[in-house]
Parts: C-alpha cells; sequence; structure tokens
C-alpha cells in the first residue's frame, strides 16, 4: 500500500509544529518540581502495521523507524524535574476506513493523554505539558 505525500508532508509538520510548540511554550526557570518515569505506546487495530514513531521529552527527540505490528512501546524514560512537555507523533497503515490507531502518553505509569485516528493512512498524535 502506497503513502500518501500529503501523509506525510502533515506527519512531519506536526512534529516539526510540537517540537516548536514545547521548546517555547513556557518560561525555562518555572521547573515542574519533580521527575517523572514517561513511556509513549501506540496500539492499533487488528491487522494494522505501525511504521514510525517519533516521540519527545522536552528537548530531547526520538525516531523510530522500520517498525511493525500492531503495538509499539518506548522504554521507560526519565523525564527529569522541569521538563516542560511530551510528544508522539506515530504512522500506521490500516486495512481498510474503519482501521484505528491510539497514541498514549504514560507518566509515573498512569496513561494520562491519548490521541487517536481512523482511516486507511493512520497517524496518531499525541501532546501533554508537565
Amino acid at each position: 500500500m502506497k503513502i500518501k505525500a500529503s501523509s506525510i508532508l502533515s506527519f512531519c509538520v506536526f512534529v516539526a509544529l510540537s517540537c516548536l510548540i514545547f521548546s517555547c511554550s513556557k518560561d525555562k526557570d518555572s521547573p515542574s518540581g519533580k521527575s517523572h518515569k514517561v513511556q509513549f505506546k501506540v496500539v492499533t487495530s487488528p491487522g494494522c502495521d505501525i511504521q514510525l514513531a517519533v516521540y519527545g521529552v522536552g528537548d530531547d527527540n526520538t525516531s523510530e523507524t522500520s517498525l511493525s505490528g500492531t503495538e509499539w512501546a518506548s522504554e521507560i524514560l526519565t523525564a527529569p524535574a522541569g521538563t516542560e512537555g511530551l510528544y508522539l507523533s506515530a504512522q500506521a497503515t490500516g486495512v481498510d476506513a474503519n482501521s484505528t490507531i491510539k497514541a498514549q502518553i504514560y507518566v509515573d505509569g498512569e496513561l494520562k493523554k491519548e490521541g487517536s485516528a481512523k482511516g486507511e493512512i493512520l497517524v496518531g498524535n499525541v501532546s501533554l505539558e508537565l
């Protein structure tokens, strides 16, 4: 199945804007008090294929490419005190128009925020300010 150039472009624009928003969104002198354990997860409906995930803890960004399957999770990361934001953007290929993707952010073992999408070309986005 081919991925449309417009889907890839919109995915890249989201990632770039997320980085910009979180790097400029708060005053650097107002830390969030304590560190947190963070994990990013992506879950799709059966038969879908996750291809890529881009996630970040503050200004530290990571890209995971050449993924496959219906579920993916990052390692558990530490967001140091003062981290301003977290984000996850993931792309998958759906089976049909009813296919779904969920992009999830867990903080200290608890699901804090989720973004979802539906369709054949799936892009799940979620961001969270700490």
